[in-house]
């Protein structure tokens, strides 16, 4: 994903940053507990197709988040 537009993009729910999963082709907003897929490198930021993070992978991203910040 081009990090200018993850600069750029914000979670439609909560107007936070997004992380990027590299792994899992998702935008991540740990302010919500939701991830967002990124479908052919299109990021799809609609909240009723994000799915909801398990409580394991979101203190995983936080943790990365608090590193990043």
């Amino acid at each position: 994903m081009d990090p200018k537009l993850l600069d750029i993009l914000v979670c439609p729910v909560t107007k936070t940053s997004l992380l990027f999963d590299k792994d899992k082709q998702e935008l991540i907003s740990t302010a919500a507990n939701l991830a967002y897929p990124v479908r052919d490198g299109i990021p799809i930021m609609l909240e009723n197709e994000a799915r909801e993070l398990a409580p394991e992978e979101e203190e995983a991203y936080r943790k990365q988040k608090g590193q990043h910040a």
